[in-house]
């Protein structure tokens, strides 16, 4: 187990200690989606100045999402070896020096290995924010606090086009990933200085700790009462290819509006300049349906839904609602182009919050629930 001696002088406790290690979660996301949207936005301007295609940046894409997918398994057991403080230290400081390294990059290839190793280190956010919250919330509060720390997406994504597209058309685009990259080393000194596990925060309230250790031990018997399954046998239950299967349908809309939107009203005749709330609209939109979708279906359970009922009229909803980006095809109004989008993403994130429950749901039983 690692220790981390906390300083020997008394310090006043800090009330809702958790709370504001929720705040750090979701600051620490934010930043971890600004530095992933540099690219996507500036593409339509560095398509023209190193002559891409849109074969070409579609690869640069796939590469960050093969990085993607290798580091959230690597790295995800590397925070749980060496613990969550010092496990995001390090992943934070490594794709922060990677965004900051992008600006020196010549051609497709180095942008390649840049984007490919941003994916790679960025990947640690969120095993790394689920561990910390399982850490610090009992459980009655962690779907919230992971809804907050999952927000941050929603706001790093909104916030982004103000600040890269801000740096990009007053001193280019080298600056526009220095700058952004700096902010997670900022965010490294508060993380070093605020967060340990919560037996040994120098802040934390005697109150505070006893509530989240009662928890605590109350899932440390129950996981030990719990014959571990391998995992192959998961492949052999349908309710993991349905998750599969979901997601694989549902996760490319999330994609084509974080790394294609842009370029997508370029093509439209759209200025980016002009059309800056149609790349930030519809990421706020998503924020707002992270909760619509945990706040329905709790409240439809509260009437009388069933668990499984409840959860699946939001799967329902969502698979509708992101229908609606096929009208966009139809037609190059910026307003209604820009609704059409927001009312998609609404509903993908209200999908998206009940997949994020679903494997904890279905597999507490071999069966879906009913």
């Amino acid at each position: 187990m690692n220790t981390y001696p906390p300083p020997t002088k008394m310090n006043r406790p800090i009330a809702n200690l958790r709370w504001w290690i929720g705040g750090l979660l979701f600051l620490s996301t934010i930043i971890n989606y600004v530095d992933r949207q540099t690219l996507s936005l500036l593409a339509p301007f560095l398509k023209q100045d190193y002559h891409w295609t849109n074969t070409d940046y579609a690869n640069l894409l796939i590469g960050f999402r093969v990085g993607y997918s290798v580091g959230q398994t690597v790295l995800g057991r590397l925070v749980d070896r060496i613990g969550t403080r010092r496990g995001l230290s390090i992943t934070v400081f490594l794709y922060s020096m990677t965004a900051v390294a992008t600006s020196l990059a010549r051609g497709f290839y180095s942008f390649a290995a840049f984007r490919c190793l941003l994916g790679t280190t960025e990947s640690a956010n969120w095993p790394g924010a689920t561990k910390a919250v399982s850490e610090w919330f009992p459980k009655r509060e962690r779907g919230l606090a992971t809804a907050l720390f999952d927000s941050g997406s929603s706001v790093g994504g909104a916030l982004a086009p103000f600040i890269v597209l801000g740096i990009y058309f007053r001193w280019g685009w080298r600056l526009s990933f220095v700058l952004p990259g700096l902010l997670g080393f900022l965010w490294l000194i508060l993380w070093r200085k605020m967060y340990y596990p919560p037996q040994e925060h120098p802040r934390i309230s005697q109150q505070e700790l006893q509530m989240i250790q009662a928890d605590a031990g109350e899932f440390a018997e129950a996981a030990s009462s719990t014959k571990q399954q391998p995992w192959r046998s998961l492949l052999k239950l349908p309710q993991t290819w349905g998750t599969i299967i979901a997601k694989t349908f549902t996760d490319p809309v999330w994609f084509f509006v974080a790394d294609w939107f842009p370029i997508y009203l370029v093509a439209k005749g759209i200025p980016l300049k002009s059309g800056l709330i149609a790349v930030w609209v519809p990421f706020i939109a998503a924020d707002l349906g992270n909760f619509f979708g945990g706040g329905v279906s709790g409240f439809l359970i509260k009437r009388g839904w069933s668990l499984g009922a409840a959860r699946k009229s939001m799967v329902i909803f969502g698979g509708i609602g992101v229908l609606l980006l096929i009208p966009t095809l139809f037609t190059v109004n910026l307003y209604l182009i820009t609704l059409l989008f927001a009312l998609s993403t609404f509903s993908y994130a209200s999908f998206s919050t009940i997949a994020n429950v679903l494997p904890r749901i279905c597999f507490s039983a071999n069966r879906w629930p009913p």
